[in-house]
């Protein structure tokens, strides 16, 4: 049986990696390319991620990662975070991911779970933290943006799973999937019919 703090990590490690996954056989190409109207990505995805983390395991226990990061400079654009520029590689961004998650469990195994940090980004009177609150902030923030990179990649290619394509869901063939997309979609119309308005 762990301990609560090895479970926590135990929960940050897949919620990475299940992130990371989903770059698993991309092209560039789709590894960059918008999918949403505000322009999610999945390597966007891995940088922003890296970007926070850095922040919740350096600056709040005053264990800045050592690496500068100008997209979060004053004068950088807006959502500067949250997509690759054409100088910086796939290669380079999960790289840079990887060298922040060896940071931040640096930070993770000196300190202790009521080691006391405080989030400068955060309004006052609610700033001052623990590592277990970060931990489990930072878990809640990596799990929701694997979903939104479980989404988008099967916007890319149709690839589905949680740790591995397929797992996770059932053993269905394109058949099944594709009636049963037709069967919520029927439900749905029927339903906002009887509700007084149609699709919008």
């Amino acid at each position: 049986m762990g301990s609560p703090k090895s479970d926590l990590e135990l929960y940050l490690g897949a919620a990475r990696d299940a992130l990371l996954g989903k770059l698993d056989g991309l092209s560039e190409y789709d590894v960059r390319r918008p999918l949403t109207p505000t322009g999610t990505n999945l390597l966007g995805l891995v940088k922003h991620v890296a970007t926070m983390e850095a922040g919740y395991f350096g600056v709040v226990f005053d264990r800045p990662f050592p690496e500068p990061m100008p997209w979060l400079a004053d004068d950088a654009e807006a959502n500067a975070d949250m997509w690759a520029t054409a100088d910086e590689s796939r290669e380079w961004v999960v790289d840079l991911y990887r060298r922040v998650r060896a940071h931040s469990d640096a930070t993770i195994d000196a300190l202790e779970l009521d080691a006391p940090g405080r989030v400068p980004w955060w309004p006052a009177g609610r700033d001052e933290v623990t590592l277990h609150r970060v931990l489990v902030h930072v878990i809640a923030e990596t799990d929701r943006h694997a979903g939104h990179a479980d989404i988008v990649r099967e916007l890319v290619d149709g690839q589905v799973g949680m740790q591995a394509p397929g797992d996770n869901l059932p053993d269905a063939d394109r058949q099944w999937w594709a009636d049963y997309r037709a069967e919520l979609q029927r439900v749905a119309e029927d339903v906002a019919r009887r509700c007084g308005g149609g699709p919008g």
